[in-house]
């Protein structure tokens, strides 16, 4: 059996630390990268640097959580705005990647799921659960509030239908725009956050179902990511 080597390159994405926040972003075929977001007006004051590999990375000290930001891309006289391939948080499907907070009381929770053999999964799409006809789609905190009744049926799991960022807000999920990001109509990743902690506090698994094999047909920052493109069909 092949041994598994952890890898010790840079993550992609965003990473707060010390020194503010670090971009890095796989661009080969870019030109020129920069970053614009509210810690620079929007402006092309920060441009990263080009590493061997293809990556671009760059420390912008003044960047904090929650702000928002794309990166703006070159090649050929051409300026691209792109959202981050990493983001873990967008404003929405076409919108901006936002600086995640990642920090999370989770208190004492210390859940183990029940045996493979003796889960009794419920199946939720969490758009549909708990909405009004006419009404905005449901949300992670309207399945907490109905989590008392799940149990009251007998189940000790819950299967989400992908909650990662899809074009609109009514969606079965399978046709992603951002495979990091968390639905942003659904409420993102802290209210993901704090669903699986109540979901525990009932003695109740969650399970994702994730789509990491194909994207949907629209909302594609990745399509032509770079400027880049084989034949014509990116």
């Amino acid at each position: 059996m092949s041994k598994i080597i952890s890898s010790s390159a840079p993550s992609l994405g965003v990473t707060l630390n010390g020194a503010g926040a670090t971009f890095r972003v796989w661009a080969p075929f870019a030109e020129k990268v920069y970053v614009k977001g509210d810690f620079n007006n929007w402006s092309k004051r920060n441009q990263l640097r080009k590493k061997d590999n293809g990556t671009w990375e760059g420390t912008i000290k003044n960047a904090k959580a929650d702000d928002q930001y794309k990166y703006l891309i070159v090649r050929d006289n051409q300026e691209m705005d792109r959202i981050d391939p990493y983001a873990k948080v967008v404003t929405n499907s076409v919108g901006n990647a936002v600086i995640p907070t990642d920090s999370f009381d989770w208190g004492e929770d210390d859940f183990t799921p029940a045996p493979l053999n003796t889960l009794v999964i419920y199946e939720l799409h969490v758009g549909t659960f708990l909405d009004e006809p006419g009404g905005p789609p449901g949300d992670f905190t309207g399945v907490v509030k109905r989590l008392t009744y799940l149990k009251d049926l007998g189940i000790n799991a819950i299967q989400i239908m992908p909650p990662t960022e899809f074009p609109g807000g009514h969606s079965w999920g399978y046709n992603p725009s951002h495979i990091f990001a968390i639905e942003s109509d659904y409420g993102g990743p802290q209210a993901l956050k704090a669903l699986i902690k109540a979901a525990h506090e009932q003695g109740i698994a969650v399970i994702l179902d994730v789509v990491y094999n194909h994207f949907g047909p629209n909302d594609l920052d990745l399509w032509r990511f770079d400027g880049w493109s084989e034949n014509e069909k990116g």
